[in-house]
């Protein structure tokens, strides 16, 4: 429970870990950004335990990059995530014409009462019990939608934001990357013509052959392994 709250190398290390790997995926640069706008927009909606498929799906839509959609639904931690949800929910209030005041209080009593309806029913279905919506009725009239609706605005902004900010960082590392690695294979060619070359100064001070077939040919051995008569 603490690692899925708190990664065990920090947020710090994870999210360079995250960058990394975005870094690093072989495609070409605005489907990588079009998967981190996917990816990065989920993280707003209340869609908990479904955002991996989301992004998945919207990444697939706009023909982006699926892994690294999947990467960014990683921005939604214990720690963004309260911070959105209260944006979120204050402008939904303000779009939807709703007077509502928000409290941790009342929010935090709306998401537990509405798991526990949620349990209750599950366990209705194999029980004579009968089924109750009242709670949930409540969260998703004072909590829910006005979540849903007041995070789409900024989902949009910082997918959008997040889009047009990784395609040329994608494009300067894939170059500097590309630019590091024609420094290595020319480096290596430098090195066998080199190699070539000192080999054949060697050769040329030998009279044109190698030592070892001098002494393969001088080596009295050679007479007695042939035998008399050959």
């Amino acid at each position: 429970m603490l690692g899925f709250v708190y990664p065990p190398g920090g947020f710090r290390r994870a999210t360079q870990y995250v960058v990394h790997r975005m870094r690093r995926l072989p495609d070409e640069p605005h489907r990588i950004a079009r998967g981190v706008f996917a990816g990065t927009f989920v993280n707003f909606p209340p869609i908990f335990g479904f955002q991996f498929a989301t992004a998945a799906l919207i990444a697939f839509a706009m023909r982006g990059n699926i892994l690294a959609a999947l990467l960014c639904t990683f921005l939604s931690n214990p720690i963004t995530t309260p911070i959105i949800a209260i944006g979120s929910l204050e402008l939904g209030y303000w779009m939807l014409g709703m007077d509502q005041r928000l409290e941790f209080i009342a929010v935090y009593e709306a998401f537990a009462n509405a798991g526990t309806e949620i349990w209750w029913n599950v366990r209705a279905i194999f029980t004579d019990e009968a089924t109750r919506w009242s709670d949930l009725a409540v969260f998703f009239r004072t909590i829910y939608l006005p979540y849903f609706v007041g995070s789409i605005i900024p989902g949009l902004i910082a997918s959008t934001a997040a889009y047009y900010a990784t395609i040329p960082l994608i494009r300067a590392y894939q170059k500097l990357r590309r630019g590091k690695l024609a420094e290595r294979i020319e480096k290596r060619r430098r090195l066998k013509a080199a190699m070539a070359a000192a080999d054949a100064r060697v050769l040329a001070a030998r009279g044109g052959r190698d030592e070892p077939a001098r002494q393969r040919a001088a080596d009295p051995r050679d007479d007695i392994r042939k035998g008399p008569g050959s």
